[in-house]
């Protein structure tokens, strides 16, 4: 039972930690912001991750594509990993580590935005796509863990959570992701 609370405790900490932090609040506010712009000029959302990420990037992706809150026209978002046959394609004659990149490098354009999201920051596949949507002028929102990895220098939003424990972190990515999916639908439908 002790370890049970344990757990508890520390996630609750670490959602403290992102309630408390002014200059983070900041950031996701910003972020959803970026989103609505490019949903208003045409563009996509794409998101990628790996493993727990990759569903987690899924998830969002849905909430947007989907419904969150209300019953309204759908949002152009999806996940890069969702088509497997490109994926293992490309894994198998590039390497995983261009999975995202080349896609972006093939679909994106300026007014798109890219979300990765990373525990550790420093997921190849995911610094290349950056790199890619980056020679393409198209923004990037991370999220990551508290050090943040590669990707704390070469997104244009970073959103760190205060954790180096992978279940933490992801746990308030969703919590991050929902908060920009609520303020992206309210404010694209302006409800």
């Amino acid at each position: 039972m002790n370890k049970i609370n344990d757990i508890i405790k520390n996630s609750i900490l670490v959602k403290e930690e992102l309630l408390n932090n002014l200059q983070k609040i900041d950031i996701i506010q910003s972020a959803a912001n970026r989103v609505v712009q490019s949903l208003k000029n045409g563009g996509r959302i794409y998101f990628c991750g790996n493993g727990g990420s990759a569903a987690d990037a899924q998830h969002l992706a849905a909430e947007l594509s989907g419904r969150f809150y209300t019953d309204r026209p759908a949002l152009a978002a999806e996940a890069l990993h969702a088509n497997t046959s490109y994926l293992t394609a490309v894994g198998n004659d590039y390497g995983y580590d261009h999975v995202y990149s080349r896609i972006i490098e093939g679909v994106a354009n300026i007014n798109d935005i890219l979300i990765g999201l990373s525990t550790s920051g420093n997921s190849k596949n995911i610094i290349k796509a950056f790199q890619s949507a980056r020679a393409k002028n198209i923004p990037t929102i991370g999220l990551t863990g508290k050090k943040g990895g590669l990707m704390r220098e070469i997104s244009d939003f970073w959103i760190p959570v205060d954790s180096d424990d992978t279940p933490r972190i992801q746990e308030s990515h969703i919590l991050v992701g929902h908060i920009i999916c609520q303020l992206v639908e309210e404010q694209y439908f302006n409800q």
